[in-house]
């Protein structure tokens, strides 16, 4: 049997988990004070996810570049697939918030969408 202590990122609190693995089956998760501390312990430990944040360049933009990120989390070892596909990416302004830049990005079904309202230059 091995443990894990993690910091808990599922609420404000910052709880100090310790989890107990037998192989990769997570044995129990203790520290948490609410039912998202569980949660996240068990995931973090079979299947880590995050949230993918970067920007990409605009055309005719009011500003050069936009703020995007992941729809959802994504697997963890996709990240790096994920930074790679948006390098080199474009949009056209105008772009709203919301609006998906590029969809299912590193093949995880996940959309990257635009986080920031952009204009027209000529708006």
């Amino acid at each position: 049997m091995t443990k894990r202590e993690l910091v808990c990122i599922g609420c404000p609190m910052g709880c100090m988990l310790e989890v107990e693995m037998e192989g990769k089956e997570v044995i129990s998760v203790k520290g948490n004070t609410c039912k998202r501390g569980e949660e996240y312990g068990k995931k973090e430990c079979t299947n880590p996810t995050r949230i993918v944040t970067s920007s990409v360049k605009v055309e005719n933009g009011e500003v050069d570049m936009l703020p995007v990120k992941t729809e959802q989390d994504i697997p963890k070892d996709k990240i790096f697939d994920c930074v790679k596909q948006l390098k080199g990416v474009k949009v056209k302004a105008p772009v709203n918030i919301g609006d998906i830049v590029l969809k299912n990005i590193a093949n995880t079904g996940i959309n990257i969408i635009a986080t920031r309202k952009i204009d027209s230059k000529n708006q």
